[in-house]
Protein backbone atom coordinates (compact mmCIF):
# COMPACT_ATOMS: atom_id res chain seq x y z
CA UNK A 1 0.00 0.00 0.00
CA UNK A 2 1.03 3.52 -0.94
CA UNK A 3 -1.68 5.83 -0.01
CA UNK A 4 -0.93 9.30 -1.50
CA UNK A 5 -2.92 12.61 -0.66
CA UNK A 6 -2.72 15.94 -2.72
CA UNK A 7 -4.33 19.24 -1.91
CA UNK A 8 -5.99 21.51 -4.13
CA UNK A 9 -7.63 25.27 -4.48
CA UNK A 10 -10.86 25.32 -5.88
CA UNK A 11 -11.47 29.33 -5.25
CA UNK A 12 -10.63 32.03 -2.96
CA UNK A 13 -11.56 30.32 0.13
CA UNK A 14 -12.27 26.62 -1.08
CA UNK A 15 -10.54 23.64 -1.51
CA UNK A 16 -10.28 19.55 -2.26
CA UNK A 17 -8.16 16.93 -1.23
CA UNK A 18 -7.82 14.14 -2.84
CA UNK A 19 -6.55 10.65 -1.84
CA UNK A 20 -6.28 7.11 -3.87
CA UNK A 21 -4.29 3.46 -3.18
CA UNK A 22 -4.48 0.14 -4.93
CA UNK A 23 -5.96 -2.86 -2.72
CA UNK A 24 -5.40 -6.10 -3.16
CA UNK A 25 -8.67 -7.07 -3.63
CA UNK A 26 -11.52 -7.32 -6.21
CA UNK A 27 -13.69 -4.22 -7.10
CA UNK A 28 -16.81 -5.98 -5.67
CA UNK A 29 -14.83 -6.69 -2.19
CA UNK A 30 -13.82 -3.29 -2.05
CA UNK A 31 -16.81 -1.67 -3.64
CA UNK A 32 -18.75 -3.48 0.06
CA UNK A 33 -16.10 -2.43 1.91
CA UNK A 34 -17.06 1.03 0.97
CA UNK A 35 -20.82 1.20 1.00
CA UNK A 36 -22.05 -1.66 3.47
CA UNK A 37 -22.02 -0.49 7.21
CA UNK A 38 -21.44 -3.45 8.98
CA UNK A 39 -17.94 -3.29 7.13
CA UNK A 40 -17.26 0.42 6.69
CA UNK A 41 -17.91 0.29 10.70
CA UNK A 42 -14.18 -1.94 10.59
CA UNK A 43 -12.10 0.85 9.38
CA UNK A 44 -13.77 4.43 8.81
CA UNK A 45 -17.68 5.12 10.24
CA UNK A 46 -20.94 4.32 12.06
CA UNK A 47 -23.55 4.72 9.27
CA UNK A 48 -27.00 4.56 9.73
CA UNK A 49 -29.74 5.63 7.81
CA UNK A 50 -31.72 5.61 4.06
CA UNK A 51 -28.46 4.07 1.95
CA UNK A 52 -30.21 5.10 -1.27
CA UNK A 53 -30.01 7.82 -3.69
CA UNK A 54 -31.95 10.37 -2.40
CA UNK A 55 -31.43 9.04 1.49
CA UNK A 56 -29.83 10.55 3.77
CA UNK A 57 -27.28 8.72 6.74
CA UNK A 58 -25.81 9.54 9.77
CA UNK A 59 -21.83 9.06 10.28
CA UNK A 60 -18.98 9.01 12.93
CA UNK A 61 -15.82 8.70 12.09
CA UNK A 62 -13.16 7.32 13.01
CA UNK A 63 -11.85 10.90 12.94
CA UNK A 64 -14.74 11.95 15.45
CA UNK A 65 -16.19 13.73 12.54
CA UNK A 66 -20.07 13.57 12.71
CA UNK A 67 -22.72 14.58 10.38
CA UNK A 68 -25.46 14.13 7.89
CA UNK A 69 -24.61 13.29 3.93
CA UNK A 70 -26.98 12.54 1.52
CA UNK A 71 -26.50 9.76 -1.23
CA UNK A 72 -26.28 11.86 -4.59
CA UNK A 73 -24.88 9.06 -6.76
CA UNK A 74 -24.40 5.30 -5.92
CA UNK A 75 -22.96 3.50 -9.27
CA UNK A 76 -21.90 0.19 -7.97
CA UNK A 77 -19.13 -1.01 -8.36
CA UNK A 78 -17.73 1.71 -9.42
CA UNK A 79 -19.25 5.53 -8.17
CA UNK A 80 -19.98 6.85 -4.99
CA UNK A 81 -20.90 10.89 -4.04
CA UNK A 82 -22.06 12.17 -0.99
CA UNK A 83 -23.17 15.77 -0.23
CA UNK A 84 -22.33 16.54 3.80
CA UNK A 85 -24.24 19.15 5.91
CA UNK A 86 -26.10 20.27 2.83
CA UNK A 87 -27.84 23.45 2.96
CA UNK A 88 -25.00 24.94 5.08
CA UNK A 89 -21.97 27.37 4.89
CA UNK A 90 -20.20 23.56 5.48
CA UNK A 91 -21.38 21.62 2.57
CA UNK A 92 -19.32 19.55 0.97
CA UNK A 93 -19.55 17.00 -0.96
CA UNK A 94 -17.23 13.40 -0.90
CA UNK A 95 -17.04 11.23 -3.99
CA UNK A 96 -15.35 8.01 -4.68
CA UNK A 97 -14.14 5.88 -7.59
CA UNK A 98 -13.33 2.39 -7.63
CA UNK A 99 -11.43 1.00 -11.28
CA UNK A 100 -9.83 -2.52 -11.61
CA UNK A 101 -6.32 -3.05 -12.12
CA UNK A 102 -5.95 -6.07 -13.41
CA UNK A 103 -6.61 -8.56 -9.83
CA UNK A 104 -6.30 -5.35 -7.91
CA UNK A 105 -8.21 -1.87 -7.38
CA UNK A 106 -8.04 1.29 -6.88
CA UNK A 107 -9.63 3.35 -4.87
CA UNK A 108 -9.78 7.31 -5.13
CA UNK A 109 -11.75 9.55 -2.79
CA UNK A 110 -11.93 13.65 -3.01
CA UNK A 111 -13.45 15.78 -0.91
CA UNK A 112 -14.43 19.21 -1.73
CA UNK A 113 -15.45 22.20 -0.12
CA UNK A 114 -12.82 22.24 2.42
CA UNK A 115 -12.13 25.33 4.01
CA UNK A 116 -8.12 25.90 2.62
CA UNK A 117 -6.89 26.18 6.22
CA UNK A 118 -8.37 22.79 7.09
CA UNK A 119 -6.64 21.01 3.47
CA UNK A 120 -3.73 19.51 5.31
CA UNK A 121 -5.75 18.32 8.55
CA UNK A 122 -8.26 16.55 5.87
CA UNK A 123 -5.04 15.16 3.93
CA UNK A 124 -3.52 13.53 6.87
CA UNK A 125 -7.22 12.44 8.02
CA UNK A 126 -8.06 10.79 4.57
CA UNK A 127 -4.68 9.33 4.18
CA UNK A 128 -5.05 7.65 7.81
CA UNK A 129 -8.59 6.17 6.74
CA UNK A 130 -7.14 4.29 3.41
CA UNK A 131 -4.51 2.82 5.55
CA UNK A 132 -6.88 1.77 7.93
CA UNK A 133 -8.97 0.34 4.80
CA UNK A 134 -5.92 -1.67 3.77
CA UNK A 135 -5.24 -2.75 7.11
CA UNK A 136 -9.01 -3.49 7.43
CA UNK A 137 -8.94 -5.31 4.21
CA UNK A 138 -5.76 -7.35 5.44
CA UNK A 139 -7.07 -8.54 8.56
CA UNK A 140 -10.79 -8.95 7.62
CA UNK A 141 -11.84 -7.29 10.16
CA UNK A 142 -11.75 -3.86 12.79
CA UNK A 143 -8.90 -1.62 12.76
CA UNK A 144 -10.22 -0.24 16.04
CA UNK A 145 -11.92 -2.30 18.18
CA UNK A 146 -10.66 0.30 21.09
CA UNK A 147 -14.09 2.50 19.41
CA UNK A 148 -14.52 6.26 19.26
CA UNK A 149 -17.22 8.62 19.23
CA UNK A 150 -18.08 11.96 18.06
CA UNK A 151 -16.09 13.09 20.92
CA UNK A 152 -13.34 11.50 21.05
CA UNK A 153 -11.35 9.49 17.38
CA UNK A 154 -10.48 6.32 17.55
CA UNK A 155 -6.82 6.61 19.16
CA UNK A 156 -4.76 4.71 17.15
CA UNK A 157 -6.19 6.91 14.22
CA UNK A 158 -5.99 10.18 15.86
CA UNK A 159 -1.89 8.90 16.71
CA UNK A 160 -1.63 8.50 12.63
CA UNK A 161 -2.91 11.51 12.13
CA UNK A 162 -0.97 13.65 14.52
CA UNK A 163 2.60 11.67 12.94
CA UNK A 164 0.97 12.90 9.35
CA UNK A 165 0.01 16.12 9.81
CA UNK A 166 2.91 18.36 9.80
CA UNK A 167 4.03 16.76 6.50
CA UNK A 168 0.66 17.91 4.76
CA UNK A 169 0.95 21.76 6.26
CA UNK A 170 4.60 21.80 5.19
CA UNK A 171 2.65 21.25 1.55
CA UNK A 172 0.54 23.92 1.94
Amino acid sequence: MTTSATMRTLDETRGAVRVEDLYDTDIGDLWQACTTPERLARWIARVDGDLRVGGTVQCVFTSSWTGPARVEVCDAPHHLLLTTEAGTDDEGQIEVWLTEEGSMTRLVVEERGLPLSHLPFHASGWRVHLEDLGRSLEIDGPVHPEGWSSDAGAPGWKDRWEELTPTYQRQR
